[in-house]
């Protein structure tokens, strides 16, 4: 995945406000912020029947999830990296799953994981970050 792919997730989460000042610890959050948000509009689609647009949100979150795998430096605790990589992809097939079979429990599933890891996240202090985004 290139630099453009998480680019436009990026995109997808400036209306958020702040992105333009925000540090790169800051940038993560708001993606996790972002794919929270369309993990719960995703789950009112599916609850509504409202096929098309449960489409639209969850590839939305998949391409944010793409975008904080992208993020991964892989020279920083490469173990650690590697579990995270491994759980973004598998957050990813299983919105996919839930996509396929309108499944909510799914999408809760993934919120919860999803929640875990920004809540973890965000205890890390920017200065332990580094300035590099390992989410």
């Amino acid at each position: 995945m290139g630099f453009g792919y998480g680019a436009n997730a990026y995109q997808q989460v400036r209306s958020h406000g702040g992105v333009e000042s925000a540090s790169p610890h800051g940038l993560i959050t708001l993606l996790m912020d972002g794919a929270l948000e369309r993990l719960v509009k995703a789950r009112a689609h599916i609850m509504r029947g409202e096929i098309a647009a449960k489409g639209e949100t969850i590839s939305r979150c998949i391409d944010i999830i793409g975008g904080l795998r992208d993020s991964l430096d892989r020279k920083v605790e490469p173990a650690l990296v590697d579990r995270l990589d491994s759980l973004y992809e598998y957050m990813s097939r299983r919105l996919l799953q839930a996509n396929m079979h309108d499944d909510a429990n799914i999408i809760d599933e993934v919120s919860a994981l999803m929640q875990q890891v920004r809540d973890t996240w965000v205890q890390v202090a920017p200065a332990h970050a580094g300035g590099v985004a390992t989410a």
